[in-house]
């Protein structure tokens, strides 16, 4: 039996139903309440049952690489499929199996992520390939949009891109698309310091060779890794016919362990290379050495702050916390480890893969993304509807909120509006939000207003509680002596 998904079964009452995915004739993937269900059409339905009950797949479910998943009996997916929500898709819903999955709890995009986890979810790829090729199983497809996080543990979501593999075709069908949205993006990011959003944001298929080819010096053009994979492909791709389909034509060899070594040594190349583009660690960014240099508290002044949350902590014992603008993850650590599951978001790639590496190596429920809160994801692919922006996934999903030191950035830096950060403040929480206020004639806000301090001349504690008192009740404020800053703990007004 597959592995039963950490969830509920499926609600079959009227409810909200919600597509998901649509590009693989397979099947399709939609959301009934909070239910994750996966319609597999009778094309599709061979391949998952054979892994699902395979001893490979057992495995690869039993670990969590691959996500929690259990079939519908037959009476209960019909059930579903009846449902008038059901009939409602755009996309027809005759099925021959229905999926339940386990539901990761917040869905995060590659454009999202940190090198460290692009390369975390490349990793798992190749490892699940090189598993799938000793019991003759494959995958369909090698992209980064087939991978989400629990935590900071990547795990496999999609079923339909396993399938049976002839064992004696040497090729491993996914190779070039591995490249363009692993390697590629990877690349650009450590020679040309290209963040993974201008890489993967607006290109579902990542970055092609040929637009890599034209960054390149005439000696990078023949050195490793570029030589492999950015200009022979490049000159490969000028010289080939557009008309001759034999290059797609499935190869096969007479000796099948031929075959798989092939293969076998193929995954292990991309692996070398994937283990190459590790980001280097120690790196420096402009808050790279924030938590560390401390200039702007004494001991006893952060160690005030630090009490101030671990209070909160202590006293609501929220599950879900946001933390936006983490930073090094100090405030997030602490978080998860009072029992929450933790979103933490900066703008800064190089703290987020701090994060990553801290939450990874002890093993605490934080998953960091790089989001500018005053900028956030937006909704992209087919209508802006297929991967859901940052506040569509985020609205209503904490119990807390944490803005430390953040808000003068968004009000200076950003020219955000007082009202406007405590109005997008009570859409992310459900109930508490805890807020550091800092003064404009704090050295921080001053260094960032630029010697523009009368802009600023009228905000006061005053005026700040003013603004919460729309959305918020006050419940706690505490003064960091010695310094402009306050902090707040504020719970939102009930409707």
């Amino acid at each position: 039996m597959a592995k039963s998904p950490r969830g509920h079964k499926a609600d079959m009452a009227l409810s909200r139903l919600q597509a998901i995915s649509f590009r693989d004739p397979a099947g399709q993937l939609f959301m009934l309440n909070e239910c994750v269900l996966r319609v597999v059409r009778s094309a599709g339905v061979e391949g998952v049952t054979a892994f699902l009950h395979s001893s490979v797949g057992q495995q690869l479910l039993q670990t969590g690489r691959v996500v929690g998943t259990e079939i519908l009996d037959p009476a209960q997916a019909q059930a579903l499929l009846a449902t008038v929500q059901c009939q409602a898709l755009p996309v027809s819903l005759e099925a021959s199996l229905v999926l339940q999955h386990e539901r990761i709890p917040f869905p995060s995009f590659p454009y999202e992520w940190p090198p460290e986890m692009l390369q975390a979810a490349g990793m798992l790829t190749l490892a699940l390939a090189q598993a799938l090729l000793l019991a003759d199983f494959g995958l369909k497809d090698a992209t980064p949009y087939n991978v989400l996080f629990r935590g900071p543990q990547p795990v496999f979501v999609d079923l339909l891109s396993f399938e049976r593999r002839a064992p004696s075709d040497p090729t491993w069908l996914p190779y070039a698309q591995f490249v363009r949205t692993f390697l590629l993006p990877l690349l650009a990011h450590q020679h040309f310091g290209v963040p993974l959003d201008q890489s993967l944001l607006t290109r579902r298929d990542g970055l092609e060779p040929e637009e890599m080819y034209r960054w390149l010096t005439p000696w990078q053009k023949v050195r490793p890794p570029f030589l492999t994979l950015v200009s022979m492909p490049t000159w490969l791709a000028a010289r080939h016919n557009p008309g001759d389909t034999s290059l797609y034509r499935q190869k096969s060899l007479q000796n099948s362990e031929k075959a798989r070594f092939i293969v076998a040594a193929l995954l292990g190349r991309l692996r070398r290379v994937l283990t190459a583009l590790t980001p280097q660690q120690g790196q420096c960014s402009v808050w790279s050495d924030y938590m560390a240099s401390q200039q702007h508290y004494t001991p006893e002044q952060f160690g005030a702050k630090e009490s101030f949350v671990a209070r909160v902590l202590q006293d609501f014992s929220p599950r879900h916390v946001l933390d936006a603008g983490c930073n090094t993850g100090y405030f997030s650590v602490l978080a998860a480890q009072s029992g929450a599951s933790v979103i933490a978001i900066d703008a800064d790639p190089v703290v987020v893969g701090q994060v990553w590496h801290h939450a990874y190596a002890e093993g605490l429920d934080i998953q960091p993304l790089v989001v500018n809160l005053t900028r956030p994801t937006p909704g992209v692919g087919w209508c802006n509807q297929e991967c859901a922006s940052f506040l569509d996934r985020a609205r209503g999903r904490f119990d807390a909120v944490f803005m430390l030191a953040i808000m003068h950035h968004m009000l200076v830096t950003e020219r955000i509006p007082l009202s406007h950060i405590i109005a997008l403040a009570a859409d992310l929480t459900c109930d508490v939000l805890v807020m550091e206020f800092v003064a404009p004639h704090d050295p921080m806000f001053q260094r960032l207003t630029r010697g523009r301090d009368a802009l600023y001349r009228d905000l006061t504690p005053a005026l700040f509680e003013s603004a919460c008192c729309q959305h918020f009740d006050i419940v706690r404020a505490q003064p960091l002596q010695g310094m402009g800053r306050h902090m707040y703990l504020l719970r939102k007004k009930k409707d």
